[in-house]
């Protein structure tokens, strides 16, 4: 029953995410295993020259997170989405006409952008159509279909791979195309299937009661009209932009996961295979506790508790990281393992808490903006991550690996602290109106 649910859920909503999802990540899949060598041995870029582009096209990636908030509060989430998934899918159909630098770099620029405004306006659409536990545990389920996706996507690539052919790559680069604009079908659907989902989208109509901490939109008016002019702009918003960027300094795990751990390995007695074993690990912990995680966090005190714990966890991968880099062929492949666990074990914790304290601290009146912020602070995250990685553990070993931990315990503990303070003044705000009315 659990995996019908995260794979046919009933919510005509959370169906369409979970079936959009599925293809969306199985493209992502494929792209991994494939481009890097797609651009090396077929367009002819050299490596440097493709992680320059990369670089670039990430600024554009944050550009269109944030701007995504915006459009979604006032276009419709469930548009905005559509609109960064075939944007996406022409650029990556456009790859195969590159044949230089610039045009290259053009359209990685387009891709990132349309990822970031992808994955803000799902977001938003989230925080809008659902509320409390309902919207955390939609969100983990999510997550789950993607690294399983993402899974079964870079299996298929293996074809590619085993080919080994400028065809081969290009008809692979040409699937992941494809199967993004698959992806965009069962959101297009879904204003004819779901009445009054495209206004319950704009940032002027009511929204459904939240239980979250922040202003309600009956604020604004039985009508919600005028709301989102009233509610604060998510920058202005203290609390808001704390935990956003708190959350994003423990989201560098991610590049720990994919940059670090392979760069690690190598410099350790263990066999390089074991990275695979390690991100197999790591797959394995999220598809089978990422839902588990999220119960509680829809509750403020809860998701930050669970952000705390997660990067407590985070530092003990850390240190068994740095240790692993002292061992025998045995001895650094055991550790290598456990640390695999206790990173995956806190990325969940951390990632439910993450979106508990997103969604809950946010003003229901602009959604989608403040989903826009705290995906763009996801994506300087992702940004960050390598230079941070490489530059203390890679670097510098062991005291790296130290400093690093120390890093996340400070921003987990500073996450629980700003989540805390924030339940206390939703929690005195009835006591001090009460006095009010009182007096």
């Amino acid at each position: 029953m659990p995996v019908i649910q995260t794979l046919l859920p009933r919510d005509p909503v959370a169906r369409a995410l979970t079936f959009s999802t599925m293809a969306f990540a199985a493209s992502t899949g494929i792209f991994y295993t494939v481009s890097v060598l797609y651009f090396t041995r077929v367009v002819g870029l050299s490596a440097a020259t493709v992680g320059l582009g990369l670089g670039i096209a990430g600024g554009a990636g944050v550009l269109g997170s944030y701007l995504a908030g915006r459009w979604s509060d006032r276009r419709g989430a469930h548009r905005v989405q559509v609109w960064g998934l075939v944007a996406q899918a022409l650029a990556l159909a456009a790859y195969s006409f590159t044949s230089d630098v610039v045009s290259f770099t053009a359209v990685a620029v387009v891709v990132s952008a349309g990822r970031g405004v992808q994955s803000t306006a799902r977001q938003a659409l989230l925080a809008r159509w659902f509320t409390g536990p309902e919207r955390v545990d939609v969100r983990a389920r999510l997550r789950v279909v993607t690294n399983v996706l993402i899974g079964l996507g870079t299996l298929a690539a293996a074809v590619a791979l085993l080919i080994d052919t400028a065809a081969a790559y290009r008809t692979a680069m040409v699937a992941t195309a494809l199967l993004l604009l698959g992806a965009v079908v069962p959101l297009v659907t879904l204003p004819r299937r779901v009445p009054g989902l495209a206004a319950r989208m704009l940032a002027d109509a009511p929204s459904s009661p939240s239980p979250s901490p922040s202003p309600s939109p009956s604020d604004a008016g039985e009508d919600g009209a005028g709301a989102a002019a009233d509610a604060p702009h998510p920058l202005r918003d203290r609390t808001y932009v704390a935990s956003v960027v708190l959350n994003a300094v423990v989201a560098m795990q991610f590049g720990v996961m994919t940059v670090g751990v392979p760069l690690w390995v190598a410099s350790t007695d263990a066999p390089t295979a074991v990275v695979s074993a390690l991100l197999v690990v790591n797959t394995a912990v999220v598809a089978l506790l990422q839902v588990r995680a999220s119960r509680g966090t829809h509750d403020v005190r809860g998701a930050g508790r669970a952000v705390r714990r997660g990067a407590l966890l985070l530092a003990v991968a850390c240190v068994l990281y740095a240790a692993a880099g002292h061992g025998s062929l045995v001895a650094a492949t055991a550790l290598l393992v456990l640390a695999a666990v206790a990173h995956s074990l806190g990325e969940v914790l951390s990632e439910a808490g993450g979106w508990g304290m997103a969604f809950e601290l946010a003003d229901p009146r602009r959604a989608g903006a403040y989903q826009g912020l705290s995906q763009t602070g996801y994506a300087l995250a992702g940004m960050a991550a390598p230079v941070v990685v490489t530059a203390l553990p890679i670097q510098f070993g062991t005291p790296g690996w130290l400093a690093l931990g120390a890093i996340f315990v400070v921003a987990g503990a500073g996450a629980a602290l700003v989540a805390s303070r924030a339940a206390d003044a939703a929690d005195a705000q009835p006591v001090q109106e009460a006095a009010h009315l009182g007096s």
